[in-house]
């Protein structure tokens, strides 16, 4: 399992005035909650933080917090964002292990031109992300599906998606999580061409 060391410190102050004050000094506030941990205020470098957030498991990627002489594994649970900058405010952390389920939203990536669309026809991802459950060491960086052999119509679902061994996604099994469909300016010029060849839609023949 790749981790990311992130350097903290253990602060006791809390509030506005205080948060603004650390990041003043380039800093930002953060919190590490989880089974086994007491909840505990960290400061973090927000620069650090961004750049371990870089590597191929983007928010996924797993922490390690050195807290007096004890390293603890994290996850990211959730960042406070600002509105216009994006700048992190502030993080919270959620203690894990190796040994724990936990629940994580893996990128979906599709490979392969999909026979459909070399007939024309549009191939649409109904999620970005899917919902999986694993220990995290076994959380995947991306979830690939081969779409080659979707033709129009087709659609594949999640009983069909290959994982890693251990991990499985939240989702029920008959899930839709790729479509083909005929393309939209396809199906606007068969309209189109119909209706000069007989009449508007509706109009009463001849």
């Amino acid at each position: 399992m790749n981790t990311q060391t992130l350097q903290v410190e253990v602060r006791s102050k809390s509030g506005k005035g205080p948060a603004r004050q650390l990041r003043m000094q380039g800093k930002i506030p953060a919190v590490l909650y989880g089974p086994g941990v007491d909840t505990t205020k960290l400061t973090i470098s927000p620069n650090e933080f961004v750049k371990a957030l870089t590597t191929e498991m983007g928010r996924n990627v797993v922490f390690e917090l050195p807290i007096d002489g004890t390293s603890h594994l994290a996850l990211v649970k959730d960042v406070q964002v600002h509105p216009v900058s994006r700048d992190p405010l502030h993080v919270d952390f959620y203690r894990v292990t190796t040994d724990l389920a936990v629940t994580a939203n893996v990128p979906l990536r599709t490979k392969g031109r999909a026979a459909g669309v070399h007939k024309g026809g549009s191939l649409q991802a109904v999620f970005r992300e899917l919902p999986v459950r694993c220990t995290p060491d076994k959380i995947p960086a991306v979830i690939e599906v081969d779409v080659t052999r979707l033709d129009i119509g087709d659609a594949l679902k999640v009983s069909e998606v290959p994982l890693p061994e251990g991990v499985s996604i939240l989702l029920p099994p008959d899930r839709r999580v790729i479509t083909v469909s005929e393309a939209r300016k396809a199906v606007a010029a068969e309209a189109e061409a119909g209706a000069a060849a007989g009449g508007a839609p509706g109009a009463p023949s001849a």
